[in-house]
């Protein structure tokens, strides 16, 4: 839960600090593209869960 925390507020001050300069946001604006970056990870878990399986 700790590492989820650490992550939330990383982020946030890194939004912070992009807006404050004025720079795009260095994230995906929609929802799709937000379910793209967590199907990546999903696909990751799933390849090490095969290897693990038939290993």
């Amino acid at each position: 839960m700790k590492e989820l925390m650490l992550s939330l507020a990383a982020g946030m001050i890194i939004g912070i600090v992009f807006k404050f300069l004025k720079l795009p946001l260095p994230a995906p604006p929609v929802l799709a593209g937000v379910i793209g970056v967590a199907g990546v990870y999903f696909g990751g878990v799933i390849v090490d869960w095969f290897y693990k399986t038939l290993a």
